[in-house]
C-alpha cells in the first residue's frame, strides 16, 4: 500500500512541476527575453543554460541522494520550483535572466535523477511498465504545460505575471511530496565518508556496461529528436509545406509517445529491455530517412505515430535496465549519469545536424540520423544476444 501511494504521489508531483516547469519556457521564455532586449544569439543561450545546469549536476545529486535519501531532495527540487518563479519579476536584463536560468535548472536537475531512482526503488515487478506511467504524466506535462502558457498570454496575461501564475501552480507539488516515505530507507551508504562513496559510485557506474549503454542510447535517440525538432520546420518551408502542419507532426508524436510509454514498459517487461530498445530505435531509424518522402498529411501522420511509438519502447526500458544492472547501493547515480549522457544528446543533436545541413542538405541530414539509430539497434541487438547466450550457457 505505501509503494502504491508512494508511486501515485511522485507521478502526481512530476506532472504538477514539469507542467508548470514547461509553462516557463515555451513560448514565454523566449518572449519574455526579447522584451528584456536578448539577441537572437544570447536567446539562444537562455533557452539551453537550464539544460545544462542539469547536464553538469544530475550525477552527483544522483549520488547525495543515495547517501542522504529522496525525500529531502525532492523537497529542495520543489522549492526551487515553486520559489524560482516568483523572483522573474526582479530581472531586468537579459543577463539577470540567464543567471537566474541557472539556478532554476537546479531544480530538474534534482527531480531528474532522484525521481527516477525513487521509483525504481519503490518498484518490485513490471518495472518498465511503472515507469511507462511515471513517463506518461511527465510527458503530459510537456504538452500542457505550452498550451496554457500560450492561453494565458494570448488573453492579454503579461509574462511576468505568468510567471507569478507558475510559481503559484508549483507550490500544489508540496502536497504529495510531504506526504511521501523513503522507498527503501535501509540501503543508504551512510558508513563510508562522502569522498569515498563518490569514488564507489562513479567505479559501479563505469564498471556497469549497461549504464553506458542505456545512457549512450538514450544520447543516440536525443540527438536525432532534437536535430528533427530543430530543423523539420526549415525543411517544411523550404518543400512548401505548411508550418502549420509541422506543429501537428510534433504534437501527434509526442502524443503518441505519451499514451503508449506504459505499453512501451509492459513490452520492454515481456520480450527483455534490450529487445523492446533494439525495436524502438530500429523503427525510428526507419522513419526518420522516409521523412523526406512524405509530402502529404497522411504520410507525415504516419511517420509521427511511428517515432512516437519508437520512443515508447526505447525510453521505460533504458532506465529499466539501469535499475535492474547497477548496484542498489547506487541508483541514483545511475540515474544520474544517463541524464547527463541524454542531456548531451539534446545539446549535440541540433549542433551536428546543422552541420550536416551546411556540408550536405536536408535530406542527407535525415538518412545520417536515422543510420546513427539503425547502427544503435544493431549494436544493443548483438549486446542482448550476447546476454542471453552468457545467461544461458551451462559455463556461465
Amino acid at each position: 500500500m505505501k509503494r502504491s501511494l508512494n508511486f501515485i504521489g511522485i507521478t502526481g508531483a512530476d506532472f504538477i512541476v514539469r507542467s508548470a516547469y514547461q509553462m516557463g519556457k515555451t513560448p514565454l521564455l523566449p518572449i519574455f527575453a526579447m522584451a528584456l532586449g536578448a539577441t537572437d544569439a544570447f536567446l539562444g543561450f537562455i533557452v539551453a543554460v537550464s539544460t545544462l545546469t542539469g547536464m553538469v549536476l544530475k550525477p552527483p545529486i544522483g549520488m547525495l541522494s543515495d547517501r542522504w535519501g529522496r525525500r529531502w531532495w525532492l523537497i529542495a527540487g520543489t522549492v526551487f520550483f515553486a520559489g524560482m518563479p516568483f523572483l522573474y519579476r526582479f530581472v531586468h536584463t537579459p543577463a539577470e535572466l540567464f543567471g537566474i536560468r541557472i539556478i532554476h535548472g537546479l531544480a530538474t536537475a534534482i527531480y531528474g535523477p532522484v525521481t527516477l531512482a525513487f521509483v525504481a526503488e519503490g518498484v518490485k515487478d513490471r518495472l518498465a511498465e511503472k515507469l511507462g506511467w511515471f513517463g506518461m504524466a511527465r510527458s503530459a506535462g510537456y504538452i500542457v504545460g505550452p498550451a496554457v502558457a500560450g492561453w494565458l498570454l494570448a488573453v492579454g496575461v503579461k509574462p511576468v505575471t505568468v510567471f507569478t501564475i507558475i510559481g503559484l501552480f508549483s507550490c500544489l507539488a508540496f502536497v504529495p511530496i510531504l506526504l511521501l516515505s523513503e522507498p527503501a530507507p535501509g540501503i543508504k551508504a551512510t558508513a563510508l565518508p562522502i569522498c569515498q562513496q563518490i569514488v564507489h559510485a562513479l567505479k559501479s557506474g563505469a564498471h556497469t556496461p549497461s549504464v553506458w549503454l542505456s545512457g549512450g542510447l538514450e544520447a543516440t535517440v536525443f540527438i536525432a529528436l532534437y536535430a528533427l525538432k530543430a530543423f523539420l520546420p526549415g525543411y517544411a518551408l523550404s518543400m512548401g509545406i505548411s508550418v502549420a502542419l509541422v506543429g501537428v507532426f510534433f504534437s501527434v508524436q509526442e502524443g503518441v509517445h505519451m499514451v503508449l510509454k506504459p505499453v512501451g514498459g509492459r513490452i520492454g517487461d515481456r520480450l527483455g529491455y534490450f529487445g523492446a530498445i533494439c525495436l524502438g530505435m530500429a523503427l525510428m531509424g526507419i522513419a526518420l530517412p522516409l521523412i523526406p518522402l512524405a509530402h502529404g498529411v497522411l504520410g507525415l501522420m504516419t511517420l509521427a505515430v511511428l517515432i512516437g511509438a519508437a520512443q515508447a519502447l526505447v525510453f521505460p526500458s533504458t532506465v529499466a535496465l539501469v535499475s535492474t544492472q547497477i548496484s542498489t547501493l547506487h541508483i541514483g547515480a545511475g540515474m544520474g549519469l544517463i541524464g547527463t549522457l541524454k542531456n548531451a544528446g539534446k545539446v549535440a543533436g541540433p549542433i551536428l545536424g546543422g552541420f550536416l545541413i551546411r556540408w550536405l542538405d536536408f535530406s542527407p541530414m535525415f538518412w545520417s540520423m536515422g543510420l546513427l539509430l539503425l547502427i544503435g539497434a544493431g549494436i544493443v541487438g548483438c549486446w542482448g544476444q550476447r546476454r542471453h547466450t552468457q545467461i544461458h550457457s551451462p559455463h556461465a
